[in-house]
């Protein structure tokens, strides 16, 4: 597979088809540490342009949230055709984004 769904949620099983690097960031719109967080990461990701990113707008019962074992937000998944690469959980430093990139772009 190499899109995901562009007007919902994409399941487990098309993230995990999804033939190249993804990074999937689960938050909400509200939650304080994800809107403080985005200056870092939309800098890191200015550097990948060819890296699929998708806002998971994540909570209580999310099936998606729940098979990644997502706990705070923001979290950052860095997928390479369904095998996870790294993980970024608040990011307080763009240090830590660039490694997660450079793995994922690494791996691909």
């Amino acid at each position: 597979m190499d899109s995901l769904p562009p007007d919902r949620e994409p399941t487990r099983a098309e993230v995990d088809a999804f033939d190249g690097p993804l990074v999937l960031e689960f938050g909400t719109g509200w939650c304080p540490h994800c809107l403080g967080a985005q200056p870092l990461i939309a800098a890191a990701r200015a550097g990948y342009p060819a890296i699929t990113h998708r806002k998971i707008e994540d909570g209580r019962g999310q099936p998606l949230g729940r098979s990644f074992a997502v706990k705070l937000w923001p979290t950052l998944v860095f997928i390479n055709r369904g095998q996870e690469v790294a993980r970024v959980v608040r990011p307080q430093d763009g240090a830590e984004l660039e490694r997660a990139f450079q793995a994922l772009a690494a791996a691909a």
